[in-house]
C-alpha cells in the first residue's frame, strides 16, 4: 500500500545537505547517521580498504590540473573518498611510481574508492528522503 504524498514528512534542505558533506567526508557515516549500521559499517571499512590498498599498490593521487582534462576527473574521481584523501595527500602518500608494475592497478582503485562514495552519497541521500 502506497503512503500519500501529504503524509510523507520531507526532511529540511539544511539537514540533507550536512548529511551529504558527513558521507562525503567519512565514507559510510551517512548511512551509520541515517541508522543504517550495518551498511554504513561495509562502506567504512571497504572503500577505506580499497583507498589504502591503491596507495599501497603505488597508485597517484591526480592533480587537479585544466591541461589534460582525464587528470582533472581523476582528480575529481580521487576526491570523492572524502577526508582520506586530503589526509593521504598530507602525509606524502598517492606520489605514483610510474615504473611500478601494480600503478595502473593502484589508479584504479583509487578511482573506483572515490567513485563509490559518490554513489553511496546518493544512497544516503534517497534513504533520507524515504525513497528507500
Amino acid at each position: 500500500m502506497r503512503v500519500p504524498a501529504s503524509t510523507i514528512e520531507r526532511p529540511e534542505a539544511g539537514s540533507l545537505v550536512l548529511l551529504c558533506v558527513a558521507a562525503w567526508a567519512v565514507p559510510g557515516l551517512g548511512h551509520l547517521w541515517l541508522k543504517r549500521r550495518a551498511k554504513g559499517m561495509v562502506f567504512l571499512v571497504a572503500l577505506t580498504l580499497m583507498f589504502g590498498i591503491g596507495l599501497l599498490l603505488q597508485g597517484r593521487l591526480f592533480p587537479f590540473t585544466l591541461a589534460d582534462p582525464l587528470v582533472g576527473l581523476s582528480a575529481v574521481a580521487n576526491l570523492g573518498v572524502g577526508v582520506v584523501y586530503f589526509l593521504a595527500g598530507a602525509l606524502g602518500f598517492g606520489l605514483g611510481n610510474v615504473r611500478a608494475v601494480t600503478y595502473e592497478y593502484g589508479n584504479t582503485f583509487l578511482i573506483v574508492a572515490g567513485l563509490l562514495n559518490f554513489l553511496v552519497i546518493l544512497d544516503a541521500y534517497d534513504i533520507a528522503l524515504g525513497r528507500k
